[in-house]
């Protein structure tokens, strides 16, 4: 087991930045800001057992600060979208920032991405590193009801595997919806997309989007359309495919219905790179996962880590989630939590070779 803390730089109130790096006996370490929670790097070896760096983002900490796309960070207090940024909940409405387009995103203008959190670390009963994170929300923060406890724990395994524990309380009634944003590209910046990319996703249905991207409310089955990967297939297959998805969202920009019991730990996603070999599977409690395939990074690139330049198609992100908009979607799982009750949630990244 190996922990390192470094001094990352401060805010412009002073507030310090830690960079922790976590590294394992198998060639695997990951490096994870207290800004944000954010996976900075993550290195993982090729099927040669090179290591390679297989998440997008910055050498900097001013460069998150300034113009971050959310890579690596945590997201909350609501990941994904809520249409107008309005919810009702137990008879009181309540009105959010609209910071994308007329919705609200990713927690708002200030959301879980953009603060700092507090740190400690420990080993797991095996003997792993692990980085607890957590962060308390007050009530009225970015509009959210209740006073908001959370912690995040990333915990580095000796079989390669990042696992990511997410638990939170609340003294009032509120909504809750809680990811990572890793923008993941698995060669390591030996390709410049990940069109190449096979992807497996395991779900029968998905939720399409109105033309802002907000789901209509419909569990649609996949069969017949270019968002049916049951079976493996590259990234770039269908993504100009002419179908209406497609064209609203500029690319895959969809959450996923995952097979199986919402809450019990099951496949959610498999991701073969043929360049470098190397294989991630993606597990959750979740009961879906936003695909996004970077449609909104810059048509111009960019600036990244070790000189690369970043565009769309650059990665390809599977956040781990409760549906979008799903205050207003009653019959959608629910995202309630209430005073007395623990929200607890798991999402396993492994990696391997061919």
């Amino acid at each position: 087991m190996e922990i390192k803390r470094e001094h990352w730089g401060e805010l412009k109130d002073g507030t310090e930045v830690w960079l922790y790096t976590l590294a394992n006996d198998s060639g695997m370490r990951a490096q994870i800001s207290t800004y944000g929670g954010t996976i900075v790097s993550l290195w993982v070896p090729d099927r040669y057992g090179e290591p390679g760096d297989v998440v997008l983002g910055f050498e900097t900490l001013a460069e998150y600060v300034d113009h971050s796309p959310y890579f690596g960070c945590v997201v909350g207090r609501y990941a994904n979208r809520i249409a107008r940024g309005r919810f009702t909940l137990d008879g009181v409405t309540y009105q959010l920032a609209c910071n994308d387009g007329p919705n609200h995103l990713h927690g708002g203008e200030v959301g879980f991405d953009k603060r700092v959190w507090s740190s400690s670390t420990r080993e797991s009963d095996q003997g792993e590193p692990v980085l607890e994170l957590s962060l308390i929300s007050p009530d009225g923060d970015q509009g959210y009801p209740g006073t908001l406890r959370v912690r995040v724990s990333y915990t580095l395994t000796d079989a390669n595997a990042l696992r990511i524990d997410y638990e939170a309380t609340t003294d009032a009634p509120t909504i809750l919806n809680l990811t990572n944003h890793s923008y993941f590209n698995l060669s390591a910046g030996q390709q410049a997309s990940v069109l190449d990319h096979e992807l497996r996703l395991n779900a029968d249905r998905y939720t399409p989007v109105d033309d802002t991207l907000i789901p209509t409310g419909e569990l649609a089955p996949v069969a017949g359309t270019p968002l049916d990967f049951r079976s493996p297939r590259p990234i770039g297959a269908r993504i100009e495919a002419d179908h209406p998805q497609m064209r609203i969202a500029g690319g895959y920009d969809h959450n996923f219905v995952i097979n199986g019991e919402a809450g019990t730990l099951r496949l959610a996603a498999r991701v073969v790179d043929p360049t470098s070999g190397r294989v991630m599977t993606v597990r959750t409690t979740e009961p879906g996962v936003q695909l996004y395939s970077a449609n909104f990074l810059p048509l111009e690139g960019l600036p990244g880590k070790r000189g690369l330049t970043y565009g769309p198609r650059a990665a390809l992100c599977l956040e781990t989630q409760h549906f979008p908009d799903s205050p207003n979607k009653p019959h959608f799982p629910s995202v309630i939590l209430r005073p007395g009750k623990k929200f607890c949630s798991t999402t396993i990244y492994a990696f391997g070779t061919l």
